[in-house]
């Protein structure tokens, strides 16, 4: 654990709360075995930000786990075997498959869009390993991998909200705006945009159903150059609202060439894209007022069951250790990680059956809220709260405002919604 991230751990307290909890470093019972975790997520590549805060995470969980941890009257040593996607899905399963053919490892975790949940669950599932993911609506997880609702999948189970999640939060942040109700939707040829466009189960039919007109020009390839096309429809509809699922470079392709075409709509919503700082602060001025969901900040009233720390002071402890301003992945990141070694630690055996009982038993408090697999939405999903907010300029920074919390009215707000000028 480098200098500089132990600091910060000790400065929040998370080391002397978590420490006792997780080991027992004189056990008589100590033994050589050691519990392997696989860990995919995308730390290059056009969906970078969502592992972002990877090291952090690792080198405090890593920290956290140095003495071992206690498992079925066991003491284990634990080794953690990150792999990076690439933000690709076929590099993502190819990784999966070395962790659980090469590594071995017990349990698999991981996050980061359906690129990446996706095809890792997937090597999980049919080489029958504990998986855990989050980081992926529900919807793209789990009927992007052809899941049947009446059957659900056996080895794999997410936490995160679902697409009737982010409609709320959107509504909520709309329904109070003076526009015309109009919606130009931006939805990609991937499993995000094609969930999120879907006329049976994405946008189109609870927008409809909450009086909004939504004109989808149809779904246009990841990293496209010209969204002219798409500009043309929303001008022509008169669009006062945007909204849909990209990832940031074709956002930036979109936002810029909205402005070299004229095309000034009231409020701008995306998904995915505009979830960054980094994304934000390279738009310049023009990142003020764009909107988002928001699944995670330090201001959310959760706390880690792993090391004691409040949203504010991992936020805080990131901060420190990395001279970045915190991003939202940061929070899932975490309690990727509390679940996994909750499960652990329950877990009877460390066999395969054994850690799947414990992660079917799951009932824990983490610092993203509650996880706990009841059967609902389906079988191997449990939902996470989801409020919505914009980017607001405050001095020489940009800030993430929740302006809208009607779904999770127990995560305060910081501030009203601005219409882009």
């Amino acid at each position: 654990m480098s200098k500089i991230n132990r600091r910060a751990l000790i400065r929040s307290g998370a080391a002397a709360i978590a420490a006792p909890a997780l080991f027992n470093a004189n056990s008589a019972s100590a033994q050589a075995k050691v519990i392997k975790i696989g860990h995919v997520s995308p730390k290059t590549g056009p969906l970078a930000g969502f592992g972002e805060a990877d090291t952090f995470i690792l080198e405090q969980v890593r920290g956290l786990l140095a003495k071992g941890l206690q498992s079925g009257g066991r003491t284990y040593q634990v080794q953690i075997v990150s792999k990076d996607s690439q933000s690709s899905g076929s590099r993502a399963a190819e990784v999966a498959s070395e962790l659980i053919l090469s590594d071995k490892v017990d349990l698999l975790v991981t996050s980061g869009t359906p690129d990446t949940t996706n095809p890792v669950s997937d090597q999980a599932e049919v080489n029958e390993v504990p998986c855990v993911a989050t980081n992926c609506p529900w919807q793209p997880y789990f009927f992007g991998r052809k899941g049947d609702p009446a059957k659900g999948f056996n080895w794999t189970y997410l936490f995160f909200w679902g697409l009737e999640d982010v409609i709320a939060a959107f509504l909520a942040l709309w329904d109070g705006a003076p526009t015309n109700k109009v919606v130009g939707g931006l939805f990609p040829n991937d499993a995000d945009g094609n969930a999120w466009g879907d006329k049976e189960r994405g946008l189109p039919p609870a927008l409809a159903a909450a009086g909004y007109k939504l004109l989808d020009p149809g779904r246009y390839q990841v990293m496209n150059n010209d969204f002219s096309s798409q500009i043309a429809a929303f001008k022509a509809a008169n669009a006062e609202i945007v909204t849909g699922n990209m990832i940031p470079p074709d956002f930036a392709t979109f936002w810029s060439q909205a402005a070299q075409q004229g095309f000034k709509p009231k409020i701008v919503t995306i998904g995915k894209a505009l979830l960054f700082p980094s994304v934000i602060n390279s738009l310049g001025a023009r990142g003020n007022g764009l909107t988002s969901e928001i699944w995670w900040t330090p201001n959310h009233p959760f706390k880690s069951g792993l090391t004691g720390q409040s949203c504010k002071q991992l936020a805080d402890a990131y901060v420190t250790a990395t001279k970045r301003p915190w991003s939202q992945p940061i929070g899932f990141q975490h309690a990727l990680f509390e679940v996994a070694i909750d499960v652990l630690k329950r877990a009877k055996s460390i066999e395969p059956k054994a850690i799947l009982d414990s992660i079917v038993a799951t009932n824990y408090q983490s610092i993203v809220g509650p996880v706990q697999w009841t059967g609902k939405p389906v079988k191997n999903v449990t939902k996470t709260p989801l409020v919505a907010g914009q980017w607001q300029r405050k001095g020489d920074k940009f800030e993430l405002v929740i302006t809208a919390n009607r779904p999770a009215p127990n995560i305060p707000t910081g501030g009203k919604l601005e219409l882009l000028s």
